[in-house]
């Protein structure tokens, strides 16, 4: 990526606050474009974050946004082109997590996540790219999927389903974009360094020691790491790669999952 290649685009990112989030607002700052993140947390919360991207020479726009519901996404894509400008990098972030199998999780958790994970991811795709299309205008809309997406997970078999639906949304999207010069592509990693896992592991920290040995680098992946991939597919010289998924697993789908995570 050339430097500054993203001037004068802007990226909106939800799930801005988490890690991934954060990485991904700083990486894309970086390159040139001003960014728009959204989260659930109080606004106070990302003052550090709107100062750290803004100190890159771009603007920046926090809103609280819960994206399983529409009108909340539609109201904040709006408010992000009155003060930043369209939005032509989309990243669909927000995700959460339920510890629990088949036989323990509740109509309402299971409703909740994919609420979140899917839905969400679904809104602010669509309502982006419809921006996107009403003004005849290219973008990248990049999903932040999960190598969950194909491989069961028997402990959180809602956040499995919900990650192999945004894979397929992905593929629907690309397909249906690609002639308006909208690309859209998923990076789906395992075993990050960030988020739920690291407080997990830094309580755990011979649970983290097997999380390791399991993969067949030997590597955790760093929030950085997510970033810059998705970075990558915000590229405006890459104009080929649509309906892809970009895997950062270690090699763990070679070798498979452990019967039981945690």
């Amino acid at each position: 990526m050339s430097d500054k290649c993203l001037s004068d685009q802007v990226a909106i990112i939800s799930g801005g606050l988490g890690d991934i989030g954060r990485a991904t607002a700083m990486e894309l700052a970086r390159w040139g474009a001003h960014v728009a993140i959204g989260d659930v947390l109080p606004h106070e919360d990302a003052s550090a974050a709107l100062d750290q991207i803004e100190q890159l020479g771009v603007r920046s726009r926090y809103d609280r946004v819960d994206v399983s519901d529409a009108e909340e996404v539609s109201n904040w894509v709006s408010a992000v082109e009155r003060r930043l400008g369209v939005a032509s990098l989309i990243i669909p972030n927000a995700a959460t997590v339920t510890a629990a199998g088949i036989r323990d999780i509740s109509p309402q958790q299971w409703t909740r996540e994919l609420h979140i994970n899917l839905d969400g991811a679904f809104h602010l795709a669509q309502i982006g790219a419809l921006r996107l299309l009403d003004r005849k205008s290219p973008g990248r809309i990049v999903f932040v999927g999960s190598w969950a997406a194909h491989t069961p997970h028997v402990h959180i078999p809602a956040y499995c389903v919900g990650k192999a639906g945004l894979r397929m949304l992905c593929k629907c999207m690309a397909l249906d974009l690609a002639p308006h010069g909208i690309l859209v592509n998923e990076v789906a990693p395992r075993y990050v360094d960030a988020g739920l896992s690291a407080r997990l592991w830094k309580q755990q920290p011979a649970l983290r020691q097997r999380s390791i040995d399991h993969v067949p680098t030997h590597q955790l992946i760093t929030a950085d790491e997510v970033a810059r991939q998705i970075a990558h597919l915000c590229d405006p010289e890459n104009r080929h790669m649509t309906g892809t998924v970009i895997l950062m697993d270690g090699g763990l789908s070679l070798a498979g999952p452990r019967k039981r995570e945690s």
